[in-house]
């Protein structure tokens, strides 16, 4: 279904000591959704309760960007 996608959402709800969602393997999905020939935005989640909401969403960003480089 990923070549149809309209958007993507990238939803996190904990992470690890390094910043690493602990829930999905966020590296996987983006090659996933990249492979498919994405090039839309990304929407931004935190579901978690470690963190408050800007703290995750930030967090949530970061990692994503980390996989970028």
């Amino acid at each position: 279904m990923m070549p149809y996608a309209r958007g993507v959402s990238a939803k996190s709800n904990a992470f690890d000591a390094a910043g690493n969602e602990t829930t999905t393997d966020f590296e996987r999905m983006m090659r996933i959704v990249l492979d498919a020939g994405y090039r839309g935005y990304v929407g931004v989640e935190y579901e978690g309760e470690m963190l408050t909401e800007p703290e995750g969403i930030r967090a949530t960003k970061a990692l994503l960007e980390r996989g970028q480089s």
